[in-house]
């Protein structure tokens, strides 16, 4: 199959359904080789008995594409080498990791427990360490050894990572948390020829069945703007070949509307020449938090 991604080689993490099948399909169809990870757990991270990436992978087959299933756990470091290694045995080479596998435990922060935290945190920060960590030091290693290395990391955070999410404290959190890390890989990784990049995607999936089902419901003749496929086509051209001058940036994609988001950054000063006390101070923070420029409001609120 011919297409801006022919033969490179890409590993889609939550790749059964929603947003990584929808990417896994898309990359296959621009002519990459994909190895299709999912481990077939709930929207809780609870197991079923349920193998999607076999159903992803033949349907990629059905359409021409060349694909694997895998199965290993995200979250797992030792795991991670081997689908790293899974690719390379099955397709000779590795070029990009799309970093997608995730869930959610919704919970207002007072109710929160350390479980629910630590679980979400695990699969989303963790989870985008694993794998990124031993791709990256294959091909580190490739450049040392003098061979020219043109290499993607794509990773996921969310709008709820950018500006917070009523009910999603952990998921927020920890989808920051990947934000930031995009931009130490994009500063780390140049010298090894390796881009690393993160969506922000808006996309009718499992993990938007319960709080936004209504509002993301298609509408017969209209252009379905939550479609986890509207998101493909920038997935792929990031694993390409052509993207390689585009590194530590944040993508927002809504239906046709695509933004490059801008991150925290220096705002309003003031410079009062020596230290301050505590009553000056909060007067000039107010004086300040005026000419600040309104944030985007936390998702949830009015």
């Amino acid at each position: 199959m011919a297409g801006i991604c022919q033969n490179r080689v890409v590993i889609v993490t939550g790749a059964g359904r929603g947003l990584g099948r929808a990417y896994a399909l898309g990359l296959a169809g621009e002519g990459a080789k994909v190895i299709v990870n999912d481990l077939g757990v709930g929207t809780h991270g609870d197991a079923t008995a349920e193998n999607p990436a076999q159903q992803v992978v033949d349907e990629i087959r059905a359409m021409g594409g060349e694909a694997i299933a895998n199965t290993d756990d995200v979250t797992d470091f030792e795991a991670g080498g081997r689908i790293v290694q899974a690719a390379l045995d099955a397709f000779g080479e590795l070029h990009a990791v799309v970093n997608n596998a995730g869930f959610v435990r919704d919970r207002m922060f007072v109710s929160c427990t350390p479980d629910e935290w630590d679980a979400v945190m695990q699969v989303h920060l963790r989870g985008h360490f694993c794998i990124s960590r031993h791709a990256a030091e294959y091909w580190r290693g490739r450049q040392k050894a003098g061979e020219k290395v043109d290499a993607r990391i794509i990773n996921t955070s969310s709008g709820a990572g950018l500006q917070g999410s009523i009910g999603q404290s952990a998921y927020s959190a920890a989808k920051a948390g990947i934000a930031t890390l995009t931009l130490v890989q994009a500063a780390e990784l140049a010298r090894y020829g390796i881009t690393a990049n993160a969506l922000a995607p808006v996309a009718r999936t499992r993990m938007t069945e319960t709080a936004f089902a209504e509002a993301m419901k298609p509408k017969e003749g209209v252009f379905d703007i939550f479609a986890p496929e509207n998101t493909a086509p920038l997935v792929a051209w990031l694993c390409s070949e052509r993207s390689a001058g585009v590194s530590g940036q944040v993508f927002e994609l809504v239906g046709g509307i695509i933004r490059i988001c801008l991150g925290w950054n220096d705002g309003p000063e003031f410079d009062k020449g020596s230290r301050w006390d505590a009553e000056g101070v909060g007067s000039k923070i107010e004086e300040l938090l005026a000419h600040r420029p309104a944030a985007k409001p936390v998702y949830g609120t009015s």
